[in-house]
């Protein structure tokens, strides 16, 4: 059984056990939080719409920490002109837990 749960204005395909990392969650490490589910998928068949409105993910929150550096560098040709940067994305691991009809 697996399901399309959306989170922000993404979507992410999970199953029960699965480890997900989401764009940064307002949720302390060990709370649960629930997600919109737009499409389940298990023995019956494929339920998508009004059907899949009835099921509701639920995860628990593993971490909340930075991704892996990703350095930006700028340049524009025969200037002199550079500029290097870093940036590490916030994400939030989450464990999914159960996917059920509510």
């Amino acid at each position: 059984m697996y399901a399309i749960i959306e989170n922000g204005s993404k979507q992410y395909k999970v199953a029960v056990g699965d480890t997900v990392k989401f764009e940064k969650l307002d949720a302390e490490v060990g709370a649960t939080v629930e997600f919109n589910v737009l499409l389940v998928s298990d023995e019956a068949g494929i339920k998508v719409g009004k059907d899949a409105e009835a099921f509701k993910a639920t995860g628990e929150v593993l971490k909340q920490d930075k991704s892996k550096k990703v350095i930006v560098f700028k340049y524009k040709a025969k200037k002199n002109e550079r500029k290097k940067q870093g940036h590490r994305q916030p994400f939030t691991a989450v464990k999914i837990t159960e996917i059920v009809a509510k």
